[in-house]
């Protein structure tokens, strides 16, 4: 039984409201005032929130859906603004606050149930969506974070010990060369944490529809310069600095420059690691058809057409018969920031031919 709050200072109202709810099985509680609104709603987490706009004091509904708003508890409960006085600025004023909808007064008892229906199921789509990709992740984690985050810690443990027990029998040269093993093996599980940390922070903006708007409204201004410095980072950690190809043009990004690195550096690592030393990996960034394109280009293996459909977090490609470090979140992190952004990420492969991986975002807008 779904739980609906009903704030208006009208006692026939809240009756009649009431009344109606309660005849399609809602559990109906009520609040005489705004202040009494805000309380109720943060004891009881109702379902949905009926609101008027006006009470004790002419706005106050705007009031107490901002308070709502502004509390993690209280964020996500449907709200739907009652008033007497419709008007496109009090509606864009209610929408900005967060509003899910508008019920005009008078209304009738059909419109009362479509409207509080409507926002229910939505809000049951969006709450099943959640659960589901919940579910999807602590799959993928079970199962493949755990044999991921061994590999690097068996290494580090394991030449660890042989430090702890033979170091006065071992020359100076397979010291070094085990605290490399051990360097190596820390930094990887180091990255590994943190795309996987990065990834679940993209997961929780992706349902908020406010911060994924600050998101669009970053920018990187010098854009070249910073892909220029991520891809010839990643060239050098690969030794392969004379492999890198840059066709960069003068162009403004629409994203932050934390998230540029982010995608350059992930996109432009795979393109290292799935490619042999003296074959080129191209990087170009330039517009075309209204969109800005980067694309990174390699000469490796290429990836097959079954595995260019299933990019997602944690799956990597053949790794029983190519057992390449990481847990192949790369690219599922570079798709994620390009969507959220507006945009997309493609790619266009043959086995054995190379591949390219194209981010298209649209462009940025003029101040």
């Amino acid at each position: 039984m779904s739980k609906i709050l009903v704030i208006d200072d009208e006692p026939w109202m809240r009756e009649l409201i009431r009344v109606a709810m309660e005849l399609r099985k809602f559990e109906v509680i009520e609040a005489a005032n705004s202040v009494e609104g805000d309380t109720m709603a943060r004891t009881h987490l109702p379902d949905l929130i009926l609101c008027d706009i006006n009470m004790d004091k002419a706005g106050a509904g705007f009031t107490t859906l901002a308070k709502l708003r502004a509390d993690a508890a209280t964020a996500a409960i449907p709200f739907i603004l009652m008033t007497g006085m419709a008007d496109t600025a009090g509606m864009r004023h209610g929408m900005e606050l967060g509003a899910d909808d508008y019920l005009p007064k008078p209304f009738t008892v059909d419109e009362l149930y479509a409207t509080v229906n409507a926002r229910l199921h939505k809000a049951q789509t969006v709450r099943k969506d959640a659960e589901r990709k919940l579910t999807t992740l602590r799959t993928h984690i079970s199962l493949m974070l755990p044999h991921e985050m061994r590999t690097p810690l068996n290494g580090i443990i394991s030449n660890a010990e042989i430090l702890a027990t033979g170091a006065g029998t071992l020359d100076t040269k397979t010291i070094t060369e085990i605290g490399q093993e051990i360097s190596q093996s820390g930094q990887r599980l180091e990255r590994l944490i943190e795309n996987f940390l990065f990834y679940a922070r993209l997961e929780i903006v992706a349902t908020d529809a406010e911060s994924i708007g600050a998101l669009r409204s970053a920018k990187t201004a010098k854009a070249a310069d910073v892909v220029r410095i991520v891809a010839a980072t990643e060239a050098e950690t690969a030794s392969r600095l004379t492999d890198l190809v840059l066709d960069l043009g003068g162009i403004s990004l629409p994203m932050a420059e934390d998230y540029v690195k982010k995608i350059v550096a992930e996109v432009v690592r795979n393109a290292f690691k799935f490619s042999p030393a003296g074959k080129p990996v191209k990087v170009a960034l330039k517009l075309a058809d209204a969109q800005v394109i980067l694309s990174v280009s390699d000469r490796g293996r290429g990836f097959s057409s079954e595995h260019i459909r299933n990019i997602d977090a944690y799956v990597q490609f053949e790794r029983k018969m190519q057992d390449e470090q990481g847990l192949g979140l790369g690219l599922a992190i570079a798709k994620k920031l390009a969507e959220l952004h507006g945009g997309s990420l493609t790619i266009e492969s043959r086995q054995g031919d190379g591949s390219t991986v194209t981010i298209k975002l649209p462009t940025v807008k003029a101040a």
